[in-house]
Order: structure tokens, then C-alpha cells, then sequence
């Protein structure tokens, strides 16, 4: 199935789904979506891209190995966890902060901190078996 038209389209798809799983990822806590969706988006986007142009294209373009992406991913997410103990209240309680950017007041918190290093994991661990079954076929 690798045709000129799929190798034309995939990166321009990839491009889409990626801002679209962005786009999931951070409406995650107040409507359907969050982290797990949001990289399953992405580490399919990942997996058209890598069909289309090669195992090769994919690891250029994501610059890190796919594990060191979910290992990073799985220490944002426990740091996370743990920012709340060191605030003194139970683990896994929200702690939000608002700083002032550029005068806009933007609410940041650690339940975003915990999604996004859920997103991390689950591309990077995603995306690691199918490279992996890629290269496999491939041979």
C-alpha cells in the first residue's frame, strides 16, 4: 500500500493528527479526551508516517528513542504525583498555580503535568512496537 499518493499525503496527515492529538491531550479534564487519547492519536500518526516513508524517516523525525520519550514521560507523570506530597496533601491531589504571562493569567497544574507525561508514555511505548514490528517486516 505504498503508493505515491499515501507517500504524498502521510506527512501532511501525520502533521494534522499530531496537532490534533495536542489539541486532545490539553482539553483533557473538562470534556472527553487527556493524555492516553491524545497518544494514541499521536503514536498513530507516527505509525502512517513510518508505514509511508520508513522506519528510518520516523526515527529522524522524533529525534529521541521512543523509550527514553516514554521513560521521560513516565517521570513527569510521578513527579506529578508527588509534587502534591511535598505540598502536604494527599498524592494525586491537584496543585494549580497562576502565573502571569505576557499579562495573562494562565492556570497551570499538576494534572496537566501528570496527562502530558501519560501522552509521553503512551507514544513512546506505542510508537517503540511499531517501529519495532516495522523493521521486523521489513527484513
Amino acid at each position: 500500500m505504498n503508493t505515491l499518493i499515501f507517500r504524498t499525503v502521510a506527512p501532511f496527515l501525520t502533521a494534522l493528527m499530531l496537532l490534533f492529538s495536542v489539541f486532545v491531550l490539553l482539553r483533557g479534564h473538562n470534556e472527553p479526551g487527556g493524555g492516553f487519547i491524545g497518544g494514541l492519536i499521536a503514536a498513530s500518526a507516527l505509525a502512517i508516517y513510518g508505514i509511508a516513508c520508513g522506519v528510518t524517516a520516523v526515527r529522524r523525525a522524533i529525534i529521541f528513542h521512543p523509550l527514553a520519550i516514554a521513560g521521560f514521560g513516565l517521570l513527569a507523570s510521578t513527579v506529578a504525583g508527588f509534587l502534591s506530597v511535598f505540598s502536604h496533601v494527599p498524592f494525586m491531589t491537584g496543585i494549580w498555580i497562576y502565573p502571569h504571562l505576557f499579562g495573562v493569567e494562565v492556570p497551570l497544574s499538576s494534572v496537566t503535568l501528570f496527562d502530558a507525561g501519560v501522552y509521553l508514555v503512551v507514544v513512546g511505548a506505542i510508537t517503540s512496537i511499531a517501529l519495532a514490528l516495522e523493521e521486523r517486516e521489513v527484513e
